[in-house]
């Protein structure tokens, strides 16, 4: 199933986004930060959230394309964090 958040924006504008990567901490009155990019296979979907700003945490335990994902790079000698298990 893919992930979508209802958002009102700035305007008074309610428009879905996309949530991408695995797993996210959204909740009712979180704040986040859109981005335009469509999503080509769900209809009417034209924003994406920035994971790893404002109230969205980045994806745990990414470790490649990390900045796309709002994701710290791992400490030198650590193992990056592991990733949730659904």
């Amino acid at each position: 199933m893919r992930k979508v958040a209802r958002v009102r924006l700035t305007n008074q504008k309610e428009v879905n986004s996309y949530i991408p990567g695995e797993g996210h901490n959204l909740q009712e009155h979180s704040i986040v930060l859109v981005r335009g990019g469509r999503v080509k296979d769900l209809p009417g979907v034209r924003y994406h959230i920035v994971r790893g700003t404002l109230d969205t945490a980045g994806v745990a335990g990414r470790t490649q394309r990390r900045s796309k994902y709002g994701a710290k790079r791992p400490k030198p000698g650590q193992p990056a964090a592991p990733a949730k298990k659904k």
